[in-house]
Parts: C-alpha cells; structure tokens; sequence
C-alpha cells in the first residue's frame, strides 16, 4: 500500500511538473489571499470586479485556480486596490525554494 503513496512538496504546480510552477505558486499565494479579504469584508466578485476594473467573469475564474494570463504584478495592483499595503521583501533562501508571506 506504502507504494501507492507520495508525499508533495508543498508546491502541487512543482509536484505536477509544470515549467512555471514558482510562477503559478505565488498567484495561488497571492489569490488565497484575494479570497481571505473578500470572506473577511463579505465583498462579491460583483464588489471585487468594481474595485479592481477586472471583469467578474475574470475574478470568478481567478478565483477558481485559472490565473495562467494574468500577471503577478496584476494580482499584487488587486491586493493593494482591497486595501492592503505590499511589501516585497528578498532574503537568501540557504538553497531552499523561497516564498510569499502575508502577515
């Protein structure tokens, strides 16, 4: 049964062996993070759509993992236009994969 099962990275876009799997990590980060505020505001894709000028037919498929056209900066420009300040921070990963945290 133990051959059956495989312990992921973290990354599924890695495990699953896309070419831009860091790319597609940090949109999941960042629209993970898109979600959280819309659950914490109770903001509609209707809301987020007026908010950011992005259609609600795009946020709707954003938020549901389709994100390959859109740019990280495009999602980041959302995140600040919710109201959250953006701050990129670069520090040596030690040969570790780094990553987005949002505090």
């Amino acid at each position: 049964m133990g051959d059956f099962i495989k312990h992921g990275s973290g990354d599924v876009y890695q495990d699953i062996g896309l070419p831009d799997h860091a790319s597609m990590k940090i949109k999941a980060d960042i629209v993970s993070r898109i979600s959280d505020i819309m659950d914490e505001r109770n903001l509609t894709q209707r809301h987020v759509a007026e908010i950011t000028g992005i259609p609600q037919g795009r946020i709707s498929k954003i938020l549901n993992g389709q994100f390959r056209g859109i740019s990280e900066y495009k999602l980041l420009s959302c995140l600040s236009l919710l109201g959250n300040n953006i701050e990129i921070r670069v520090t040596p990963t030690n040969g570790e994969q780094g990553s987005i945290v949002f505090a």
